[in-house]
């Protein structure tokens, strides 16, 4: 678990609503769910040929940039 420097963000009631976190942290955290889900994505095309590790990586990005665009 990734133990660092966080600052949370208050709103007028003083309650919690966010959490900023320094963007090395962030990035880190932002590869590991993209190692998951490619992990995921290739556990489901396993009964298919099987993609090397460009071209699962190729799909995924792809996939990625339909979601940024829709």
């Amino acid at each position: 678990m990734l133990e660092g420097y966080k600052n949370y963000v208050l709103d007028e009631n003083q309650q919690p609503i966010a959490v900023q976190i320094p963007i090395a942290e962030f990035e880190e955290i932002e590869e590991t769910f993209e190692n998951y889900g490619l992990a995921k994505l290739m556990e489901e095309v396993e009964e298919e040929k099987p993609l090397s590790k460009d071209e699962a990586l190729k799909y995924y990005q792809s996939l990625k940039q339909e979601n940024v665009a829709s």
